[in-house]
């Protein structure tokens, strides 16, 4: 179709260069039938918002991508049977409304819009929703009447806007223990499901105020009456104190692990969880604080070594035989469950000794790169700390008349021959880290060190970093790192605080958090994960 046939609305709007098109009714209809959609409109690159409703439009065009400017596109009450993967490239989509349609699938690129607020796919066919984890600013979800026979995957901590969730008029059988997450959910609709059990869990949603679970084959009967008569708060508090705790049963691994580390809200009112607590070590995390460094993490890095999670321990106390067995305890796990540094590294910081502010984590080339290495005098560039590790591991090989490196050395060979090396930097620029060879200096570890920065990085995967994480937070407990000296050093049990670092993108969006509600799940621990 050329310029001179495009539809008087489009062209108006090419014309007058406006940022809003909207399509409606039975004279857009007759021309879908006649012609098809006018493409034209994907030239319209100052679009940011797209309305086409109530017409016999069938299938979007992946020439959707192209309107990489759109905020908000509305196509709820067509005929819509299939959403492209294009839809994907909307990156700055905050609004998607596909409401009253015909799809019965949606793709996985769905699940990947950090700016998305508001996703309404009511009224259609749908049984399963992509993993919604990545859609850290989603505010509003509606799923209402489709075909859902679970609860969608949206039960994540990093999910810290999600207020309002509908999926009534749907098949869903269980609410997950893992709903517990969303500390921000105000709304929950589950009327007309098939729900049988309501887990205790539901009532850890500290800002829950409006619950309809009416419609369900609830088993309880008296909960089945109190859902009709009674507000929000009166069922909440039935459920809290009379319903079960799915994830403490015998049900699926990972409701087990989750449901089992609760909310301090949901553990204050159960005696016998306070109980175990007391015959337990126990591992308290606090959510993200204001004052907390964030880490940025840059494009460049990606090439490199592009995993990382970070975390803030707070009121160690070492003695000099503690901080001992803590530096062994990095080695150790440096030759274990990181595989000679080949899966991933450790680095530890005194935070008092990181300059205020938040940290970058990213790449350079090896002589952009300058730091002072730990236990060294002087400051090195990357290229000339290599070359001068590289020297100094030959001549001790000689002069130990052996075939292998030791020490840091071992770990040269996986920085050989790249063209960026990865690094941490403070708030002033200066490298605190270098991955997988060395920290800085100035931010090392000492006896005297009561709060401290923890980082693990990897080539490999984002699971490996936790797990090494994970693995780190346990064996700490363990140590009795977190306990005073003069009081708790001495006691069976341990405490060890926990602080959650965000990793963000240049631009601001969260890409994850830790230790986040998925981690730190230890099989057949003696230890309690108490969370803020």
């Amino acid at each position: 179709m050329t310029s001179g046939e495009s539809w008087p609305e489009v062209s108006q709007a090419r014309k007058e260069n406006r940022h809003e098109l909207v399509l409606s009714g039975a004279s857009v209809s007759q021309r879908l039938e006649k012609s098809g959609l006018d493409k034209a409109i994907f030239n319209l690159q100052g679009l940011n918002y797209l309305n086409i409703n109530d017409t016999c439009l069938d299938a979007i065009p992946d020439e959707i991508g192209k309107l990489e400017n759109l905020t908000s596109l509305v196509l709820h009450s067509n005929k819509i049977a299939k959403l492209p993967s294009a839809i994907g490239k909307l990156t700055k989509l905050k609004v998607l409304d596909v409401s009253r349609n015909n799809l019965d699938f949606v793709p996985d690129d769905l699940g990947n819009l950090p700016q998305l607020m508001t996703l309404n796919l009511g009224l259609n066919a749908l049984k399963e929703l992509p993993s919604q984890a990545a859609n850290i600013k989603l505010s509003i979800l509606d799923l209402s009447n489709n075909e859902f026979g679970t609860f969608p995957d949206v039960c994540y901590a990093e999910l810290v806007h999600l207020a309002e969730v509908r999926v009534n008029g749907n098949k869903i059988k269980e609410i997950p223990s893992t709903i517990s997450a969303l500390q921000s959910l105000k709304l929950l609709d589950l009327s007309d499901n098939s729900i049988v059990i309501v887990p205790k869990e539901l009532s850890d949603c500290g800002k829950l105020k409006e619950l309809n679970l009416k419609g369900n084959p609830l088993s309880d009967k008296r909960l089945y009456k109190l859902v009709d008569q009674c507000r929000t708060k009166q069922v909440l508090d039935y459920v809290r104190q009379h319903c079960p705790k799915v994830g403490d049963g015998s049900g699926a691994p990972g409701k087990s692990k989750k449901g089992k580390k609760g909310r301090k809200s949901s553990e204050s009112n159960d005696s016998n969880i306070n109980s175990v607590e007391k015959l337990t070590h126990k591992l308290r995390v606090l959510k993200v604080m204001d004052e907390t460094p964030v880490v940025q993490i840059t494009e460049h890095v990606k090439t490199v070594r592009p995993h990382i999670v970070a975390c803030v321990v707070r009121n160690l106390s070492f003695t000099e035989e503690s901080f001992k067995k803590f530096i062994q305890l990095q080695t150790k796990l440096h030759e274990g469950i990181c595989e000679k540094r080949n899966a991933a590294t450790i680095a530890t910081h005194d935070l008092d000794l990181i300059k205020p502010g938040n940290l970058m984590y990213t790449a350079k080339p090896p002589k952009e790169i300058e730091i002072k290495p730990l236990m060294r005098q002087k400051s090195y560039t990357g290229a000339a700390l290599f070359q001068h590790l590289q020297t100094e591991a030959d001549n001790l090989r000689r002069e130990k008349k052996r075939n292998v490196y030791s020490g840091i050395h071992r770990y040269l060979y996986l920085l050989e021959g790249k063209a960026l090396y990865p690094c941490l930097l403070d708030s002033l620029n200066q490298v605190i880290s270098f991955p997988p060879i060395t920290n800085s200096d100035i931010t090392k570890m000492s006896p005297s060190t009561k709060a401290m920065f923890i980082e693990v990085t990897s080539a490999s995967s984002q699971q490996v970093c936790r797990k090494v994480a994970d693995q780190f937070l346990n064996e700490l407990v363990m140590l009795g790192l977190g306990c005073s000296t003069e009081t708790d050093s001495s006691e069976d049990y341990h405490n060890l605080l926990v602080e959650q670092i965000k990793v963000v993108d240049v631009e601001g969006n969260m890409k994850l958090v830790y230790p986040s509600r998925s981690d730190l799940i230890f099989e057949n621990s003696n230890i309690t994960i108490i969370r803020e």
